[in-house]
């Protein structure tokens, strides 16, 4: 509302989310764009969307950190690389219009708490596996740009520095990675990449039963198409 030069005004906002608290998922950041979009629209949509993000990335700093690789393509769409934060740089890679894409997300009913994900990582890495997960970035940004679904997942799934480390404190995750997927944020969900829902629905069944099976974990998992859009009004009800 202060980049809207809107200071004299009470809002109470409702928010009805369709994501799993803390499954690493990026909820926190949803509310954000939810939020920014919604009071932006609310008074005459004023903000462009690179203000957008910026008022979506004060929020996130006081919940999780100032960190936009949540919220800029949750205000965005598509997929968006980070090129510098001061200043604040951000590039739309654009997936091929022609093409699908979907994720395969499946969220078990365990807690993995960010502060406890970040205490496993490495305070050091060694020049090898920081070469190979360099070249796995650039593999990935060019399996987007090309529309190479199988390239992505490779990608995706050829972490070497943080994922070996957290794998193991989610129970079946290990299992539920021979499906060439890798852990959503913290965690605990794991996200895969494919180009046909149907087969990514029976995927996704798949990897609930090794969670079940590896980890004795429930879980549940959905298939979700890529959205290139971004948050944006759906429905408002008009002034009496």
């Amino acid at each position: 509302m202060k980049m809207l030069n809107i200071r004299s005004f009470g809002l109470s906002l409702k928010l009805e989310k369709g994501l799993p608290l803390g499954s690493g998922l990026g909820s926190s950041a949803a509310s954000a764009a939810a939020a920014a979009v919604a009071v932006n629209e609310l008074f005459g949509a004023k903000l462009g969307v690179d203000q957008l993000v910026l008022a979506g990335l004060e929020s996130e700093a006081k919940v999780s950190g100032y960190r936009a690789d949540n919220i800029a393509p949750a205000v965005m769409g598509g997929f968006i690389l980070i090129k510098s934060y001061e200043p604040l740089e951000l590039k739309p890679l654009n997936f091929p219009e022609n093409q699908e894409l979907f994720f395969i997300l499946v969220s078990p009913e365990f807690e993995a708490p960010t502060k406890k994900m970040r205490a496993v990582l490495p305070a050091e890495i060694g020049m090898p596996h920081h070469v190979w997960n360099c070249s796995q970035a650039g593999a990935l940004v060019a399996s987007v740009l090309e529309g190479d679904v199988a390239g992505l997942g490779k990608a995706l799934s050829s972490d070497k520095i943080v994922e070996p480390k957290r794998a193991p404190l989610i129970p079946g995750m290990e299992g539920a990675g021979d499906f060439g997927c890798t852990i959503s944020g913290a965690g605990p969900t794991a996200v895969a990449v494919i180009d046909d829902e149907e087969k990514g629905k029976d995927i996704g069944q798949r990897m609930v039963e090794a969670f079940l099976i590896e980890g004795n974990l429930r879980s549940v998992a959905m298939v979700k198409r890529l959205d290139r859009v971004g948050a944006r009004l759906i429905d408002s009800v008009p002034r009496r």
